[in-house]
């Protein structure tokens, strides 16, 4: 990876709110849209569409890795939006505890009831992490 396109720490880890998870809504409907045209386009061409993978480095219950600089200590054990590129359009955020370890939650509701903001949800996160 080129160095000059490492994120700067300034802005790499951000809290996971109601307006990220509406951000990845939109991300999800206007990729189906596109997909839709593409497949309809791609239909009479016979060509196939390439798909994104997860980052290797950025694999769940690895740590992460000191290119991304060190996380504040008022995120550590809080959600986060996801900074590996392929989970943008997916409905997942991140929580990274002391030791660094990436952990990976889904945004929608736990047991139907418990939203990814839900303080019991938050809290159940939290024992999980916890190292």
């Amino acid at each position: 990876m080129d160095p000059f396109f490492w994120p700067s720490e300034a802005d790499n880890f951000r809290r996971f709110t109601p307006e990220s998870l509406a951000a990845i809504e939109e991300r999800i409907a206007e990729k189906k849209k596109q997909q839709a045209e593409v497949k309809q386009k791609n239909k009479d061409q016979g060509v196939e569409e390439e798909k994104l993978t997860p980052q290797l480095d950025l694999k769940t219950c690895k740590k992460l890795p000191t290119l991304y600089g060190d996380i504040p200590v008022e995120l550590i054990g809080e959600p986060l939006e996801d900074v590996d590129p392929y989970y943008s359009d997916h409905k997942t955020f991140m929580v990274i505890n002391k030791r660094r370890t990436i952990f990976r939650f889904t945004a929608t509701p736990a047991l139907c009831i418990f939203d990814p903001f839900n303080p019991v949800r938050r809290a159940a996160i939290k024992v999980l992490t916890h190292s």
